[in-house]
């Protein structure tokens, strides 16, 4: 009975030697392991890191957003601004003629329609050049409400709401209407 208690002793001190061993072995993966995996300390901290990589990128692009805001602003404020300068730029040689022309002191009136006469000329051409063109219509012309405005209905020979005079001409500024031009009208019969 002895020899069967001891080889039973034996028996239990070999199973617990190699559990000891399995465990050390299981302890000894599982340590790389652990090492091999973030801990939440470790997550939490790259999560961190890329919240604020990515509210700084936000940042900055709302910060060139804002500029390119302001620029687009700016250069509007600029085109208003000196929107003109080209058709002031051609104004200046009419307002030179009409200058000279005060300065003569013994004109005639024969030299004083031809002074006018070419700065007629001027201001036609600076006109043309900034695609300011007259509404001029002809008489019996249909009024046509979006360049012309009617005064009065006058009794006329003619097909009613038809132009019969021009009482001042009108302007258009590219396809834009700046004045109608005033206009009198056959009456309807």
């Amino acid at each position: 009975m002895q020899d069967m208690e001891k080889q039973e002793a034996q028996s239990v001190q070999q199973d617990n030697q190699a559990a000891d061993a399995a465990a050390a072995t299981a302890a000894e993966q599982a340590a790389p392991a652990a090492a091999a995996e973030p801990t939440l300390e470790d997550k939490l901290a790259a999560a961190e890191a890329k919240a604020a990589e990515l509210q700084d990128a936000f940042l900055r692009a709302r910060a060139e957003g804002e500029n390119i805001r302001r620029r687009a602003q700016e250069d509007i404020a600029k085109a208003h601004k000196f929107a003109i300068e080209g058709f002031a730029e051609s104004l200046l040689a009419v307002k030179d003629s009409l200058e000279m022309a005060l300065k003569i002191e013994n004109a005639s009136l024969e030299s004083l329609k031809e002074g006018v006469d070419m700065t007629l000329k001027q201001l036609s051409s600076a006109f043309e050049k900034n695609k300011l063109q007259e509404v001029n219509p002809q008489a019996g012309d249909k009024l046509d409400p979006m360049k012309h405005q009617a005064v009065s209905a006058v009794p006329a020979e003619q097909e009613a709401n038809t132009v019969v005079a021009v009482l001042q001409k009108g302007y258009m500024i590219s396809e834009r209407l700046l004045r109608p031009a005033l206009v009198t009208v056959a009456q309807g019969k």
